[in-house]
C-alpha cells in the first residue's frame, strides 16, 4: 500500500509561505513546521483522500516528519522565498531554526485546501514545537506505525477528527 501522491514542489512552497504568512511572517522550529505540514496534509487526506503537499512522512523518535520538508526549504532559501535564521533560546538546547517568509505567495489554493490550512492554524499554529508533537505522538498514523517508517496516509481516518467542528 505505497503513497503514490506526487510531491508537488510548488503548492508545498506555496503551503509553508503561508503558514508562516499567518503566524505572523515566521514559523519558529523546524519541529513545528513540520508538524503544521502533518496535520495539513493529514487533515486534508482524512477528508478528501489526498494529500496536499504529496509529501511521505516518517515516524521518527519526536513525531511525524515531512521527509522532502529541508530539500524544499533550502530551494526556497536560494530562491530567497525564505530565510532560516538561528535563535539560542536556552543554553542548553540546539537553537531554534526561525522560518520568515521573504515574499508572499504566488499562487492561491481551492476552497478545500484553503479550509484545512485555516483550519489547522487555528487549531495548532499557536502550539509549540513540543505540544504539537505531544499531540502528533497520540495520534493513530504515528502510534501504528513502526519507529522510522513511512507513515500510510490510510491511517489518518482512524484519528478520529471531527472536521466539521471549529477549532
Amino acid at each position: 500500500m505505497k503513497n503514490m501522491t506526487k510531491i508537488s514542489e510548488k503548492k508545498y512552497k506555496e503551503v509553508i509561505l503561508y503558514l508562516a504568512e499567518k503566524l505572523g511572517g515566521e514559523v519558529k522550529g523546524k519541529k513545528k513546521l513540520a508538524k503544521l505540514l502533518y496535520f495539513v496534509d493529514f487533515d486534508f487526506y482524512e477528508k478528501f483522500q489526498k494529500s496536499l503537499t504529496g509529501d511521505v512522512y516518517k515516524a521518527l523518535p519526536m513525531g511525524p516528519f515531512p521527509v522532502t520538508m529541508e530539500k524544499v526549504l533550502t530551494d526556497m532559501v536560494k530562491e530567497k522565498k525564505i530565510t532560516i535564521k538561528f535563535e539560542k533560546e536556552r543554553v542548553d538546547y540546539n537553537p531554534t531554526e526561525i522560518y520568515r517568509a521573504e515574499k508572499k505567495m504566488e499562487g492561491s489554493f481551492s476552497t478545500e485546501e484553503q479550509q484545512i490550512l485555516d483550519r489547522v492554524i487555528l487549531k495548532y499554529g499557536h502550539l509549540s514545537g513540543k505540544q504539537l508533537e505531544d499531540l502528533s505522538h497520540a495520534e493513530a498514523p504515528y502510534i501504528g506505525t513502526a519507529p522510522n517508517q513511512e507513515i500510510a496516509y490510510e491511517l489518518a481516518f482512524y484519528r478520529g477528527t471531527n472536521m466539521d467542528e471549529d477549532a
